[in-house]
């Protein structure tokens, strides 16, 4: 039997839904594929969204990637998408450079994918162009990230900030709400939904009804990123009900 694949997890400490979807997403994937997964984590210290705490945040990424190499796991997901963003354009090619250059120094070398590369990546590997983007940020930091994405060659047509500042509160935001806040923007020319821009909120039950809603295919930061984690480690990017990313089309 082979196997299980481990899967190391950088988390902001007041991130909660990062621990569930991914893994959520993974384990679904059990029930249609032979590989097994286990998830482990290393957590940096964040509570409210704001620049200052997310850079000082980004500072302990570091350790949190020699700390998971100690456990020899196969890849790292860095999840705090507006952390990276926040730090300038680019930067997510930056910090993954450096935290797999821990994980080898420490004689553990495993790749490491951010959630921005991996939304990014993601929104190549579709074709997407022109694109909408939900956000739970404040709006001063949403625009970080909507000229962050717009840098790597994207339109962003319209994009939506929840504007909630305190992290354990973007967690607790109903999934249930995604739809209605996508209805309300302008999508019949665009090739693509960001549901939700941050790891941190929750997007995973309203996937499929805003594909149905829109015609259009829905990426979440914790889709792509679990689509990366997938490709980093040679497998069939495939989750049922995670969307069209990992329909099995790309």
């Amino acid at each position: 039997m082979q196997k299980p694949f481990r899967i190391g997890q950088i988390v902001p400490s007041s991130n909660t839904t990062m621990e569930t979807e991914i893994p959520a997403m993974l384990l679904a994937r059990q029930q249609i594929r032979p590989e097994r997964f286990t998830f482990h984590s290393s957590r940096m210290r964040m509570k409210k969204v704001v620049k200052e705490e997310l850079a000082a945040m980004d500072g302990e990424s570091d350790r949190c990637a020699v700390e998971l190499s100690d456990a020899r796991v196969d890849v790292l997901g860095y999840a705090c998408l507006v952390a990276i963003m926040a730090m300038g354009h680019g930067y997510h090619r930056v910090s993954e450079k450096r935290l797999q250059a821990h994980t080898a120094a420490n004689g553990a070398d495993a790749p490491v994918i951010t959630s921005a590369g991996a939304l990014v990546d993601a929104l190549k590997v579709i074709g997407a162009r022109r694109i909408v983007v939900v956000a739970p940020y404040m709006k001063p930091l949403t625009e970080l990230v909507v000229d962050y994405i717009r840098n790597e060659g994207f339109e962003v047509v319209d994009y939506r900030a929840l504007e909630i500042p305190d992290n354990l509160d973007v967690g607790r935001h109903d999934p249930s709400r995604l739809p209605e806040i996508v209805a309300q923007m302008d999508t019949r020319d665009v090739d693509a939904i960001v549901l939700s821009a941050c790891v941190q909120m929750p997007s995973l039950p309203a996937i499929a009804k805003v594909e149905a809603q829109t015609g259009k295919p829905v990426i979440t930061a914790a889709v792509a990123t679990t689509y990366a984690i997938l490709k980093s480690l040679n497998l069939e990017p495939v989750v049922p009900g995670a969307g069209a990313l990992l329909s099995g089309a790309y």
